[in-house]
């Protein structure tokens, strides 16, 4: 890793613990300890330091996927360890943070919406498909609807207008949301290993 991953790195868990509201350029020099001049060289004020994080962020989880999909065969499977890892992210995070980069940092936010209509509808509909074909998934499923349908499920889950983050833990609306619908998506044979999966979530 790079001094500036780690930078990065540093940057995206102190965003996920304690929110943006309160960060600007004189507390991110404090306290990731880095110079003014270093700070400039990397980043060109609070807006680019957003959209790089949230860039960060995202490349990190590709390749956290791919760690978790190396020893996984099954496409149910890999499909519950992604959203297991959506929950957990979404669980240690600062309930706000997705509202105050939807609202403060425009370009982070269509960085983030981009990510999701390509690469996770991408991943979505492979892992679905080949659920089906495994027979791990119901045969009769629409695979380009369901791949839809959860997708819609995400743009709403992240609406602050629907699901306030100060009345609704924003970590039990994923679960809510994904947990229950995959499960009813299910073959026999792929209700026995989501209830397996299931079981061991907290």
């Amino acid at each position: 890793m790079t001094f500036k991953q780690t930078v990065l790195q540093e940057l995206l868990t102190l965003i996920r613990v304690e929110g943006l509201s309160h960060l600007n350029e004189q507390e991110i020099i404090k306290r990731v300890d880095i110079s003014s001049a270093t700070f400039k060289e990397f980043f060109k004020g609070m807006d680019d330091v957003v959209t790089q994080v949230v860039e960060f962020d995202l490349e990190t989880r590709k390749q956290e996927h791919q760690r978790l999909f190396a020893g996984e065969p099954s496409p149910l499977r890999r499909l519950l360890l992604v959203v297991q890892l959506g929950f957990e992210t979404l669980r240690m995070s600062q309930p706000t943070v997705l509202m105050e980069i939807q609202e403060k940092y425009p370009k982070a936010w269509a960085l983030y919406w981009s990510h999701s209509n390509e690469y996770s509808t991408h991943l979505l509909n492979d892992l679905i498909n080949q659920g089906v074909l495994q027979k791990e998934l119901r045969q009769d499923l629409n695979i380009q609807l369901v791949t839809k349908i959860m997708m819609e499920q995400l743009s709403l889950m992240v609406n602050p207008a629907i699901f306030p983050p100060e009345r609704f833990d924003i970590a039990e609306v994923f679960r809510s949301v994904f947990l229950y619908y995959i499960r009813g998506i299910c073959a026999d044979e792929g209700m026995k290993k989501a209830d397996e999966f299931f079981s061991k979530l907290k």
